[in-house]
Protein backbone atom coordinates (compact mmCIF):
# COMPACT_ATOMS: atom_id res chain seq x y z
CA UNK A 1 0.00 0.00 0.00
CA UNK A 2 1.20 3.49 0.19
CA UNK A 3 1.14 6.89 2.26
CA UNK A 4 1.39 10.52 1.31
CA UNK A 5 4.53 11.67 1.27
CA UNK A 6 4.27 15.78 2.29
CA UNK A 7 6.52 18.89 1.62
CA UNK A 8 7.69 21.10 3.61
CA UNK A 9 4.24 22.83 3.17
CA UNK A 10 2.24 19.96 4.64
CA UNK A 11 0.79 18.97 1.36
CA UNK A 12 0.93 16.08 -0.35
CA UNK A 13 3.73 15.54 -2.69
CA UNK A 14 3.70 11.91 -3.69
CA UNK A 15 3.32 8.43 -1.92
CA UNK A 16 5.84 5.72 -1.08
CA UNK A 17 5.24 2.43 -0.75
CA UNK A 18 4.71 0.72 2.92
CA UNK A 19 3.99 -3.09 4.31
CA UNK A 20 0.82 -3.65 4.90
CA UNK A 21 1.51 -5.93 7.84
CA UNK A 22 2.43 -2.57 9.27
CA UNK A 23 0.45 0.44 7.77
CA UNK A 24 -3.04 -2.09 6.01
CA UNK A 25 -3.46 -4.42 8.98
CA UNK A 26 -7.48 -4.75 10.46
CA UNK A 27 -8.15 -3.02 13.50
CA UNK A 28 -8.42 -4.84 16.15
CA UNK A 29 -9.88 -3.22 19.32
CA UNK A 30 -10.20 -5.27 22.25
CA UNK A 31 -5.92 -5.69 21.23
CA UNK A 32 -5.04 -2.30 21.14
CA UNK A 33 -7.25 -1.67 24.22
CA UNK A 34 -4.96 -4.35 26.07
CA UNK A 35 -1.69 -3.32 25.34
CA UNK A 36 -2.74 0.69 26.00
CA UNK A 37 -4.18 -0.29 29.33
CA UNK A 38 -0.81 -1.95 30.20
CA UNK A 39 1.33 0.36 28.65
CA UNK A 40 0.02 2.77 31.40
CA UNK A 41 -0.52 -0.11 34.11
CA UNK A 42 3.33 -0.80 33.84
CA UNK A 43 4.12 2.95 34.27
CA UNK A 44 2.35 3.06 37.59
CA UNK A 45 4.82 3.91 40.89
CA UNK A 46 3.05 1.78 44.49
CA UNK A 47 3.62 5.15 45.90
CA UNK A 48 0.37 5.10 47.68
CA UNK A 49 -0.01 4.08 51.09
CA UNK A 50 -2.92 2.85 53.86
CA UNK A 51 -2.34 2.05 57.38
CA UNK A 52 -3.02 -0.43 59.12
CA UNK A 53 -4.40 -1.86 62.68
CA UNK A 54 -0.33 -2.02 63.63
CA UNK A 55 0.46 1.62 62.13
CA UNK A 56 -2.36 3.49 63.11
CA UNK A 57 -1.88 5.58 65.75
CA UNK A 58 -3.80 4.34 69.09
CA UNK A 59 -3.87 3.61 72.87
CA UNK A 60 -3.79 0.04 73.77
CA UNK A 61 -5.84 0.49 76.46
CA UNK A 62 -8.99 -1.08 76.39
CA UNK A 63 -11.75 1.68 75.54
CA UNK A 64 -14.82 0.14 78.11
CA UNK A 65 -14.62 -2.77 80.49
CA UNK A 66 -15.25 -6.39 79.11
CA UNK A 67 -19.04 -6.86 80.42
CA UNK A 68 -21.75 -5.13 81.51
CA UNK A 69 -22.17 -2.40 79.17
CA UNK A 70 -24.41 -4.14 76.64
CA UNK A 71 -21.61 -3.11 73.75
CA UNK A 72 -19.42 -5.78 71.94
CA UNK A 73 -16.12 -6.32 73.21
CA UNK A 74 -13.06 -4.21 72.32
CA UNK A 75 -9.78 -4.63 72.94
CA UNK A 76 -8.41 -1.30 71.59
CA UNK A 77 -9.39 1.74 69.12
CA UNK A 78 -7.55 0.48 66.09
CA UNK A 79 -9.84 -1.97 65.24
CA UNK A 80 -10.68 -1.70 61.48
CA UNK A 81 -14.11 -1.64 62.55
CA UNK A 82 -13.86 1.53 64.72
CA UNK A 83 -13.87 4.73 63.24
CA UNK A 84 -10.33 6.14 63.08
CA UNK A 85 -8.82 2.72 63.02
CA UNK A 86 -6.60 0.80 60.98
CA UNK A 87 -7.30 -0.55 57.46
CA UNK A 88 -7.95 -4.37 56.95
CA UNK A 89 -6.53 -4.74 53.55
CA UNK A 90 -4.17 -1.39 53.10
CA UNK A 91 -2.90 -0.28 50.48
CA UNK A 92 1.35 -0.65 50.11
CA UNK A 93 3.80 0.91 48.67
CA UNK A 94 5.16 -2.31 46.84
CA UNK A 95 1.92 -3.10 44.91
CA UNK A 96 2.56 -4.27 42.18
CA UNK A 97 0.53 -2.72 38.74
CA UNK A 98 2.60 -4.80 35.90
CA UNK A 99 0.70 -6.36 33.14
CA UNK A 100 2.30 -8.79 30.93
CA UNK A 101 2.05 -8.47 27.42
CA UNK A 102 3.67 -10.95 24.37
CA UNK A 103 6.20 -9.51 21.92
CA UNK A 104 3.97 -10.91 19.39
CA UNK A 105 0.68 -9.27 20.70
CA UNK A 106 2.58 -6.12 21.15
CA UNK A 107 3.97 -5.83 17.75
CA UNK A 108 0.34 -6.41 16.19
CA UNK A 109 -1.29 -4.32 18.60
CA UNK A 110 1.23 -1.30 17.30
CA UNK A 111 0.78 -2.41 13.64
CA UNK A 112 -2.75 -1.85 14.21
CA UNK A 113 -2.64 1.19 15.59
CA UNK A 114 -0.59 2.33 12.76
CA UNK A 115 -2.60 0.94 10.07
CA UNK A 116 -5.82 3.13 11.54
CA UNK A 117 -4.14 6.33 11.87
CA UNK A 118 -3.27 5.53 8.34
CA UNK A 119 -7.17 5.06 7.52
CA UNK A 120 -8.02 8.33 10.01
CA UNK A 121 -5.59 10.25 7.30
CA UNK A 122 -3.94 10.96 10.67
CA UNK A 123 -0.27 9.53 9.97
CA UNK A 124 1.82 11.09 7.07
CA UNK A 125 5.64 10.62 6.12
CA UNK A 126 8.17 13.94 5.42
CA UNK A 127 11.60 13.56 4.01
CA UNK A 128 12.98 14.26 6.81
CA UNK A 129 13.35 17.37 9.59
CA UNK A 130 16.86 18.93 9.82
CA UNK A 131 16.83 22.34 11.91
CA UNK A 132 19.58 24.24 11.15
CA UNK A 133 20.18 25.47 14.70
CA UNK A 134 18.03 24.46 18.25
CA UNK A 135 15.60 26.87 17.85
CA UNK A 136 12.13 26.46 19.11
CA UNK A 137 10.41 29.58 16.58
CA UNK A 138 11.78 27.65 13.70
CA UNK A 139 10.12 24.72 14.62
CA UNK A 140 6.97 26.15 15.51
CA UNK A 141 6.71 27.86 11.75
CA UNK A 142 7.61 24.81 10.54
CA UNK A 143 4.47 23.01 12.16
CA UNK A 144 2.29 26.01 11.77
CA UNK A 145 2.91 26.08 8.05
CA UNK A 146 2.05 22.24 7.90
CA UNK A 147 -1.43 23.00 10.27
CA UNK A 148 -0.22 20.79 12.70
CA UNK A 149 -0.76 21.98 16.14
CA UNK A 150 -1.02 18.31 18.52
CA UNK A 151 1.29 16.29 16.58
CA UNK A 152 4.08 13.21 17.59
CA UNK A 153 7.35 12.95 15.53
CA UNK A 154 8.49 9.86 14.78
CA UNK A 155 12.13 10.78 13.92
CA UNK A 156 15.00 8.20 12.63
CA UNK A 157 17.34 9.98 14.91
CA UNK A 158 16.16 13.12 17.17
CA UNK A 159 19.54 15.02 17.29
CA UNK A 160 20.08 17.77 20.08
CA UNK A 161 18.80 20.37 17.98
CA UNK A 162 15.80 19.17 17.39
CA UNK A 163 15.22 17.80 20.80
CA UNK A 164 15.85 21.39 22.01
CA UNK A 165 13.80 23.07 19.72
CA UNK A 166 10.70 20.93 20.72
CA UNK A 167 10.53 20.29 24.20
CA UNK A 168 8.81 23.83 24.72
CA UNK A 169 6.15 23.55 22.74
CA UNK A 170 2.81 22.34 23.93
CA UNK A 171 1.34 19.00 22.34
CA UNK A 172 4.76 18.16 20.51
CA UNK A 173 6.82 15.02 20.75
CA UNK A 174 9.49 13.72 18.93
CA UNK A 175 10.69 10.62 20.09
CA UNK A 176 12.83 7.35 17.86
CA UNK A 177 11.16 4.43 16.97
CA UNK A 178 12.15 3.03 19.55
CA UNK A 179 10.41 5.00 22.10
CA UNK A 180 6.96 5.19 20.21
CA UNK A 181 4.37 4.00 22.60
CA UNK A 182 0.58 2.75 21.96
CA UNK A 183 -0.69 6.05 24.72
CA UNK A 184 1.40 8.86 22.52
CA UNK A 185 0.04 7.57 19.52
CA UNK A 186 -3.34 7.21 20.20
CA UNK A 187 -3.71 10.72 21.79
CA UNK A 188 -1.99 12.68 19.05
CA UNK A 189 -4.45 14.54 16.08
CA UNK A 190 -1.51 13.76 14.23
CA UNK A 191 1.47 11.38 13.54
CA UNK A 192 4.77 12.55 11.37
CA UNK A 193 7.25 9.74 10.29
CA UNK A 194 10.32 10.70 8.63
CA UNK A 195 11.16 8.67 5.70
CA UNK A 196 13.92 6.54 7.12
CA UNK A 197 11.99 5.86 10.29
CA UNK A 198 9.38 4.28 8.64
CA UNK A 199 11.93 1.44 7.17
CA UNK A 200 13.41 0.89 11.02
CA UNK A 201 8.94 0.67 11.92
CA UNK A 202 8.52 -1.99 9.33
CA UNK A 203 11.80 -3.53 10.19
CA UNK A 204 10.15 -3.80 14.23
CA UNK A 205 6.72 -4.79 13.78
CA UNK A 206 6.50 -6.67 10.69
Amino acid sequence: MQVELLNDQGQAASNIDVLDTVFGRDYNESLVHQIVVAYQANARQGTRAQKDRGTVKHSTKKPFKQKGTGRARAGMTSSPIWRGGGRAFPNTPFENFTQKVNKKMYRAGMASIFSQLVRDGRLAVVESLKLESPKTKVLADKFKAMNLKSVLVIADEVDENLYLASRNLPNVMVVEPRYADPVSLVFFKKVIVTKAAVAKLQEMFA
